[in-house]
């Protein structure tokens, strides 16, 4: 194996030269790919307790209060009277935002490593497909996703102008919902987005699988079947959550 600037002399003498090929890392690679599976699998499950809850739209109002608004409001009850209203909440967020930063940074490292790695070769012989797609796509749907959860974040959470409505009210949930998608391009947005989750889980789940060590053929075939179902049920379910607002369906 070739490596930069290597000593000529002590070659010539057959010597191997005791120049390095590349620096420690700081940071293994295994246990970047490790934080990654992790962080990974822990998104998905938010994101299928996230659609199950958002559920709830099409559920009717009970004593005259929506059962989504209901859901909020049970969502920013979480730890009272030992933890004060709405601040495990905000704890959980916090962790979710730790995670996409060390999810992001591994990412980004990663890519660096085996473009290092690779050298001026690129990767060939790739299978094609959909999953072909997914895998060389990435950090683009890395990079959709990220400006989906800051816009989302910005609109139905914190009601941040003119990124959410002129009529957002905080806790009005439902009411929330039905005002943003209103707003078609918003919900194209959201649409977008969601064909970016499904790109993305689909490959993250069966790549967490092998950085896990899931090695054995059954459980291999099971987070196959897991890597297609979990991202087709949250897409299509965010999906048509938004146009059938947008199309009057519900309101």
């Amino acid at each position: 194996m070739s490596v930069k600037n290597p000593d000529r002399e002590a070659i010539a003498h057959g010597r191997i030269t005791n120049e390095t090929i590349r620096t420690k890392p700081s940071v293994p690679t295994w246990a970047l790919k490790i934080t990654m599976a992790i962080t990974g699998l822990f998104f998905a499950l938010f994101v299928v307790g996230h659609m199950a809850g958002n559920l709830k739209l099409y559920l009717p109002a009970h004593d005259g209060d929506e059962a989504l608004d209901i859901y909020g409001e049970f969502l920013r009850d979480l730890g009272a009277p030992l933890i004060p209203h709405g601040h495990l909440l905000w704890m959980i967020r916090i962790v979710l935002l730790a995670c996409v930063i060390a999810h992001i940074y591994g990412a980004f490292a990663l890519t660096a490593r085996s473009k290092q790695s690779r050298g001026k070769f690129k990767r060939t012989n790739l299978m094609g497909g959909l999953d072909s797609f997914a895998t060389k796509t990435m950090l683009v749907t890395g990079a959709v996703l990220l400006l989906f959860i800051i816009f989302h974040l910005l609109d139905l959470t914190m009601g941040v102008q003119p990124v959410a409505p002129e009529a957002f009210v905080h806790g009005e949930v439902k009411a929330n919902m039905i005002a943003t998608f209103s707003r078609w391009p918003v919900t194209i947005f959201y649409v977008l987005a969601m064909c970016c989750l499904f790109l993305h889980l689909t490959h993250g789940i069966r790549l967490a699988a092998s950085d896990l060590g899931i090695t054995g053929a059954k459980w291999r075939q099971v987070f196959v079947i897991l890597a297609y179902i979990i991202p087709a049920v949250v897409c299509i379910a965010n999906i048509v959550m938004p146009l059938s607002v947008a199309l009057g369906w519900v309101s």
